[in-house]
Formats: C-alpha cells, structure tokens, sequence
C-alpha cells in the first residue's frame, strides 16, 4: 500500500439472517458510495471503489483535511442525508454531476459527508493490525460536517438488526473484531446483512436475450385499478415460470398506465415474489431479486 497511490479496498460477503457473536462488532451500512480518502495537510484525493479519481465531484469533503496531521488513508461510504436518511437517488444525482457550476451548486444544496468506518494507514500502512486497533486509531480522530465516525457495538448483531429494520435503514455489517485488512479480498471476516423488503408484484411484460440464461420481467403493481410499472428482475430460464410467461399472448399495447417501451406485454395475470432494497423517489424497486412465482394478490 502506498499513500496517494489507489489500492482495491477490502470486501464483504453476503448473509442472509444477523447472528451475535463475541468475535465480531456490528455497525450500520449506510446506503452511499464505497470510497478510499487519501489525506494529509498538502494532498487530497477520493478513489472509488473502482480506482477511479471523484475527488473533484465532492469539494465539500475537502474540509476533512483540517482534521489531519499526518498522511491518513480512510476508507468509507460517501452518504448523502435527506431527512436524517441516506438519499440514494440524490447521491446519484451527486455522482453524476460533471460541470463544476452544477458540481458548487449540488455542493452547497445537498451536500455529502463520509462516513469513515476505517483507517488503514498512518504514516505507515496499518493494514496488518486487528480491525479493533484500527477502530482505536479512528476514533481518535475529530469530527466535521464532512467527516463522521461510524460507531459499532460488540456480539449484540441481532439487536442492532431489529432497530434498523424499524427505521428502514438498509442493513448491518458485522466484522471480526481480530481480522486484518485484507486488501481486494471478499471473506467472512466482513459480513454485509441487507434489510431486504418484500412484495408480490404483476408481470406485465418481458423481454429474452436468446444468447443469455436469463428473462427481464417487468413489475407492476395497481393503483385505483391500473398497473404502475416499478422496475424490473431478472429470473433464469430454467425457472418454471419461464416457460408459462413466454406461453402467453403477446399485447399491443402496454400492460402499465405509466411505461411504454419496446417489449413483449402481456396481460398481467402471473405474479411473483421479489425482494428490494428500497423504492426510489420514482417509486422504483432498488436491488430487485426474483425469489420465485406466487399466487395472484388482489388488485
């Protein structure tokens, strides 16, 4: 590892249900944007998770180099809050800025902070020292509107699960307590558990590439008797549903009262089961997993 020089961050797996244990601690993911900060008092410089420089989308994050004395390497999400919730849909709108009056203007209007849930390097790299040293080092740091700890408790996972799931946050991350930093790796020592929601929603049209294993279902759900398109799910082909979807007579015209686009409609009469992270500002299904075909609910 080398300050200023862009290194692949360390990853997470994926489990379903929380657990307690007295070897790892518990934090809250935030939904925002994985990102590395390398700073010290004369240099700057944000990396995405994929290596790529976003340090001029976010001037407000500059501010955290008032918070350094030394060359200090974070790693963390960039969140963006509206209502004391992260904003998804508005940090999109962030990242997607490239003209620099747009890029001051959303600064100033919307403004992101990073939410640092580790160091790994101090002067030196600290990517061999236990994640709890790490954490010791971090919270020694101070605090700005641009720059906050994530806090942790230790074995109770279970708990901290059941109070984000009443306000909707999008899930826990539970970490060994004594695993290093492990560089472009994804292991158990970094467990992600997602708040996943879940709903039956109306097929109301799909489309098949012939050389994929796969069918994009496009979702519905009624409203005062129409069908609102939500998004879409992916669902292999060798699921059974696939054969009783493409079966079915193809419409002219558009199943959804509010999409309208090249695709094979249908009448909505097949439903299935799908887990999402959230819906969007538009009211469309975030991270849409297929989980299998339902009965019909009522309209």
């Amino acid at each position: 590892m080398e300050f200023g020089k862009f290194f692949p961050p360390m990853l997470l797996e994926e489990e379903k249900e929380p657990f307690d244990s007295e070897e790892f601690l518990y934090e809250l993911k935030f939904d925002g944007i994985r990102a590395t900060i390398h700073v010290g008092t004369t240099f700057f410089k944000i990396f995405s998770r994929r290596g790529v420089d976003i340090t001029e989308i976010y001037p407000e994050l500059k501010s955290i180099q008032k918070l350094v004395t030394e060359n200090t390497i974070f790693d963390g999400e960039i969140v963006l809050f509206d209502s004391g919730k992260p904003s998804f849909t508005k940090l999109q709108e962030r990242s997607h800025a490239k003209n620099k009056k747009k890029i001051s203007f959303l600064a100033e209007e919307n403004p992101v902070c990073f939410m640092a849930f580790d160091v790994v390097y101090k002067n030196k790299s600290l990517v061999d020292c236990t994640l709890l040293k790490r954490k010791e080092i971090l919270m020694k740091h101070k605090e700005n509107n641009a720059f906050i700890k994530v806090n942790y408790i230790l074995k109770e996972g279970k708990k901290l699960f059941q109070k984000i799931q009443k306000i909707e946050l999008e899930g826990i991350v539970a970490k060994k307590i004594e695993s290093t930093y492990q560089i472009n790796t994804r292991s158990r020592n970094w467990i992600k558990i997602k708040n996943w929601q879940e709903e039956i929603f109306f097929i109301g049209g799909y489309t098949v590439e012939e050389k994929e294993p796969m069918i994009k279902l496009f979702l519905g759900e009624y409203k005062n008797n129409k069908l609102y398109f939500v998004g879409k799910v992916m669902a292999s082909k060798k699921n059974p549903i696939f054969k009783k979807i493409v079966k079915e007579k193809i419409k002219k015209t558009s199943s959804f009262c509010n999409f309208e686009e090249e695709i094979n409609y249908i009448k909505p009469k097949l439903t299935c089961d799908v887990s999402y992270i959230e819906r969007t500002k538009t009211n469309h299904l975030r991270q849409a997993v297929f989980k299998k075909e339902c009965t019909n609910p009522k309209k």
